[in-house]
């Protein structure tokens, strides 16, 4: 039975107020539990959304675009946009990212290219160091060329990311998504991999990492070397 003060009212126990207290400790938790359960939720529904995005890209049929960018990463990706090239697909090729110790003449032979078609229509990127740096280097080429239109050469689990940063770093540009890939995930349970998975959920949580960074207004850099090396 509460204890009363002069004018009746009942005034609380110590042992009350620690009841009160962990009501509202326990409140406090419980709505912490379900923020992180919405969150977790959102976040495990956003990998399936990419994982079957990523296993569903298809390189387009017909494409067409003023010029090519390849973001460098693998020797494949080189090889598909030099092929694109050859074809017709772009004018011109932009290689992005460049290390710069790789000199002109080692890609041109890693391609089996002629001198010809290197001479006239390929540019190499040496500033850029990650994928970041490959948009503000593709986006002062596309000034330079004053190009409209463009295929994006890069692997498919790549190439969300790789998108997002081109068209923030160039919006007025149209990017055409060209994947390079390497297995049939449509066609395999990429999820019994460890390798593939892994692969997914790395460059998920870097798309979750970038769309969180633009959304807080996190300066991201320009992700550019000091200064370039031509070869």
């Amino acid at each position: 039975m509460s204890r009363t003060g002069p004018d009746d009212q009942p005034t609380q126990t110590p042992r009350n107020g620690l009841l009160s207290r962990r009501g509202r400790l326990r409140r406090f938790v419980r709505s912490v539990l379900l923020v992180c359960l919405v969150v977790l939720g959102a976040l495990f529904g956003g990998f399936l959304w990419f994982a079957d995005s990523v296993a569903s890209m298809r390189p387009p049929s017909g494409a067409k675009a003023d010029a090519i960018i390849v973001l460098t990463g693998g020797y494949l990706r080189i090889d598909q946009a030099v092929g694109l090239l050859r074809d017709g697909v772009g004018k011109r090729l932009l290689i992005s990212g460049v290390n710069p110790a790789t000199t002109r003449a080692q890609i041109r032979k890693m391609t089996q290219s002629s001198s010809d078609l290197f001479a006239c229509c390929v540019d190499m990127g040496y500033q850029a160091v990650d994928t970041i740096g490959n948009a503000s280097e593709a986006a002062k080429w596309i000034r330079d060329k004053g190009y409209l239109s463009v295929v994006v050469v890069t692997n498919n689990y790549h190439m969300h990311r790789s998108l997002h940063e081109l068209r923030s770093s160039s919006p007025d540009t149209t990017f055409i998504a060209y994947p390079v890939i390497n297995s049939d995930l449509a066609r395999t349970n990429w999820f019994s991999n460890p390798d593939v998975v892994r692969i997914m959920i790395y460059e998920y949580i870097k798309f979750v990492a970038v769309a969180a960074r633009d959304l807080t207004g996190i300066g991201k850099g320009d992700g550019l070397r000091n200064s370039a090396t031509s070869t």
